[in-house]
């Protein structure tokens, strides 16, 4: 159990927002939401979920109100088509009242106990801490298929060279950070798709904000939803958007 934790911002109503965008993952919350209300439940602090259905055709929205009830700080947000995981994101980042917010994906291939890390690194300085599985420190239990590492290693290296250095692993689901420095990156930001992650990070660094890789115990989730042949070339082109992005100013 965490100890409580003591709010310092006049805009936040709870200690920790935890956002989860979701698209058909009504069977995977099955299993992810009990464990996160249990986890929630057994913490000092305060906090709340914010669900983003991005257009679901299953029980997605439902299956939140069947684990956790109606409480005021457990909410789903629908979005009336499917909008991408970065606009997702967005909006339910934007609708949280946390002095921290926790972004993670619906499989929860990182536990839920591992946001203790990234609290943490926020506790020692930096602004946003962002969960690794390809530091020395990592714990990949389960890995991709050597498909998905090979494409995630050609995808770095695009970021390397076209948007922005130093970090080896930008596209893991599970990222901390404070609100009050946050919110005003997420209202600048314009992709929609799986790379809001890079356009996050580069306008954050531009910012001048302190950004922590943190090593995090990460499992493979088979069936994964996306798109090998059409999400890559998607994100490869998102990468040219953001730079393009930035040199017409929309990044100030």
């Amino acid at each position: 159990m965490m100890s409580s934790g003591v709010i310092d911002s006049e805009s936040s109503r709870y200690f920790l927002s935890v956002v989860i965008p979701a698209y058909d993952e009504e069977m995977r919350l099955r299993t992810s939401l009990p464990v996160l209300r249990d986890y929630l439940r057994n913490q000092e602090f305060s906090w709340e979920v914010i669900i983003v259905d991005d257009g679901s055709s299953d029980g997605t929205s439902r299956i939140t109100g069947e684990v956790f009830g109606k409480p005021e700080h457990v909410k789903v947000l629908k979005n009336s088509e499917n909008r991408g995981k970065g606009y997702s994101v967005r909006r339910g980042v934007l609708a949280a009242h946390g002095q921290l917010i926790l972004i993670t994906d619906a499989d929860f291939s990182t536990p839920i106990e591992e946001f203790e890390r990234l609290h943490a690194c926020l506790n020692q300085g930096c602004d946003i801490a962002i969960g690794s599985r390809s530091l020395a420190d990592s714990n990949v239990e389960i890995t991709q298929p050597w498909y998905r590492e090979g494409m995630g290693r050609v995808f770095n290296a695009f970021v390397q060279m076209t948007v922005i250095r130093g970090y080896v692993d930008t596209q893991c689901g599970f990222k901390c950070f404070n609100r009050d420095k946050a919110i005003p990156i997420f209202s600048q930001m314009l992709v929609n798709g799986f790379c809001f992650d890079v356009e996050f990070l580069f306008i954050a660094k531009k910012r001048g904000l302190k950004i922590k890789e943190v090593p995090v115990l990460w499992r493979d989730v088979l069936e994964s939803r996306v798109n090998v042949i059409s999400e890559p070339i998607r994100m490869l082109l998102d990468l040219l958007r953001i730079r393009r992005n930035d040199r017409n100013g929309l990044y100030h």
